[in-house]
């Protein structure tokens, strides 16, 4: 049985491309998922792919995460990194290896932006490194994956 890492993208990240060149690049979602579609390819790993706009379907789509029993979480929230409560509830109830990603320099933004709500309850947190970050983060989710 294949193992499955589900990438959760929040808030606007449909408009990356379009939006903020010098915080987020010019690559667009489907660029992402693509590049993690190849890079989980080549670790024999799945990649389900989610982005939303609305709080409750993250909220949702991260209960049937649970439900279908996903070997791994990776989620950019966009702002509600920093104050979705709701999210940060519905990832606790998950079991497996979950990893904060950013494409930007959080802590080097501002002040807001520096407060995760995840913090806690996730493995690890990547920012900084544009596309890069969700390729580490992918990497870093499967190395705790083969440590369970």
């Amino acid at each position: 049985m294949s193992k499955t890492v589900l990438m959760l993208h929040g808030i606007n990240h449909n408009m990356f491309g379009k939006r903020d060149p010098l915080q987020y690049g010019t690559a667009t979602l489907e660029d992402i998922d693509q590049a993690l579609q190849n890079l989980g390819q080549q670790l024999g790993v799945g990649i389900e792919s989610f982005q939303t706009n609305c709080e409750g379907a993250m909220c949702e789509r991260i209960h049937q995460g649970f439900v279908d029993q996903v070997d791994a979480v990776l989620i950019n929230a966009g702002a509600w990194t920093h104050y979705s409560y709701g999210i940060r509830d519905a990832l606790a109830v998950l079991t497996v290896p979950i990893v904060e990603i950013h494409m930007s320099n959080i802590h080097a933004r501002e002040a807001f932006r520096h407060h995760s709500v995840f913090a806690e309850i996730v493995q690890g947190q990547i920012c900084g490194f544009g596309v890069d970050s969700y390729l580490l983060g992918l990497r870093a989710a499967v190395g705790k994956m083969h440590l369970l």
